[in-house]
């Protein structure tokens, strides 16, 4: 007769066991953080000379919302001047725009604008 390692019945309920826990509370971390980076504030803020025609558009790649004269969106690979003048292109002039909470130059502005 062939001895085959086997492990007790109560053994197996206990690695299922184990396995399900460790695959729910890895899923828990890997999705966790995903929620609380969503609710943080956008990449890019602008206000405009004069109030949004939409609320929703994409200028340039770039998927903003506005209201009124605001308008957000989330970070993107393209540089901070080159979104600055899509957004322009779309809307018009701009007032002021923020990088990550920053406000771009004087001159950077005058660029996004001209």
């Amino acid at each position: 007769m062939i001895n085959t390692l086997s492990i007790p019945r109560s053994g197996k309920f206990a690695i299922l066991a184990s396995a399900l826990l460790y695959t729910g509370l890895s899923f828990g971390v890997a999705s966790g953080a995903a929620p609380l980076q969503a609710a943080g504030a956008p990449y890019y803020t602008a206000t405009l000379s004069a109030p949004a025609s939409e609320t929703k558009a994409v200028a340039d790649g770039v998927a903003w919302a506005c209201k009124d004269a605001t308008c957000v969106a989330n970070k993107t690979t393209a540089r901070p001047l080159r979104v600055c003048r899509g957004l322009n292109r779309k809307f018009g002039e701009v007032a002021t725009f923020k990088v990550d909470g920053q406000e771009i130059t004087a001159e950077e502005l005058a660029k996004c604008n001209g």
